[in-house]
């Protein structure tokens, strides 16, 4: 029994689709269903079976599942014992992030991690939330900061920080709107949206179809400069964190509704792979994340 299959076979059922595994995995869909048909004829039974959205796991899958992720972790821990035993002064961390939180946080973790960890190293990756996800369950980094990811059997997710989103503008807008806006009035103003997936939208879309309310999206773009360049040349708006509107360098005319009934909040979590225990030196990284002080570093 091979030890790619089982890995293969967890991220299949995990996704509910061999497309988007193979996607996962860096492989190709006829790889990848060869693999698990291989493995299916060493255990002598179907472990998927086809739906019309994708493929879900078979009873005698379901059970060879629960074996499927103690060996898989049993693995993952025994490499990383061998990491750990053979540690020397290149020893390295490597942690995803999205662009903006980057710019918030990186300097401060890298002080701390620095601080503590002279002889390591801390490598940053930058990236969409979506796929800093996809990263960690193809160990290309070993922790993460992420916006409010999908439920997943492959990533434990830990809340860090919570903002509220807001209605974002030019103060030469108009109507202007008033200092609180209820999100079943959102429907009043043009919006332009990032597209997606994307988390903001993601959150934006779940509460106004929630409400019922169809909201009047003239455009989306994926950029938040892009987003705040194009409000200034007609009377358009935007949803954001409100953190964001600060990031943007001499930009004093853009002004903020609270969003209110209900209030919408994004997540920040600390996503890490789901095993047994981490590396000391990520379980460091992640301490070092927590003790920070995110309220105020994103004031």
């Amino acid at each position: 029994m091979d030890l790619k299959q089982i890995r293969y076979f967890i991220v299949a059922c995990e996704m509910r689709s061999l497309s988007r595994a193979a996607e996962v995995l860096g492989l190709s869909q006829p790889s990848l269903s060869r693999q698990i048909q291989l493995l299916e004829a060493e255990l002598r039974h179907h472990l998927l079976i086809r739906t019309g959205r994708g493929v879900e796991p078979t009873a005698a899958g379901l059970r060879f599942l629960a074996h499927a992720q103690v060996l898989d972790d049993l693995a993952l821990h025994a490499k990383q014992d061998m990491r750990a035993f053979a540690s020397t002064l290149q020893d390295k961390v490597r942690l995803g992030m999205p662009h903006r939180v980057a710019r918030r946080l990186a300097p401060h973790i890298m002080q701390a991690f620095r601080r503590q960890h002279p002889t390591a190293a801390l490598t940053l990756a930058e990236g969409l939330s979506l796929e800093m996800n996809e990263w960690l369950v193809k160990d290309r980094v070993d922790l993460a900061l992420l916006y409010d990811p999908p439920p997943s059997t492959l990533v434990r997710y830990e809340s860090v920080y919570r903002e509220d989103l807001v209605l974002a503008y030019s103060k030469a807008c108009r109507p202007a709107p008033p200092p609180r806006v209820r999100a079943r009035d959102l429907n009043r103003y043009p919006l332009v949206l990032p597209s997606a997936p994307n988390t903001i939208r993601a959150l934006v879309d779940k509460t106004c179809r929630d409400l019922g309310v169809p909201l009047d999206v003239i455009a989306e773009v994926d950029v938040v400069h892009t987003i705040l360049e194009t409000m200034t040349q007609e009377s358009l708006y935007t949803i954001l964190p409100r953190s964001a509107l600060h990031d943007i360098q001499g930009r004093d005319d853009l002004i903020c509704s609270e969003i209110t009934d209900p209030v919408i909040m994004n997540n920040l979590t600390l996503a890490t792979p789901v095993r047994q225990s981490l590396p000391p030196l990520v379980e460091s990284t992640a301490s070092i994340i927590r003790a920070l002080d995110m309220k105020h570093l994103f004031a």
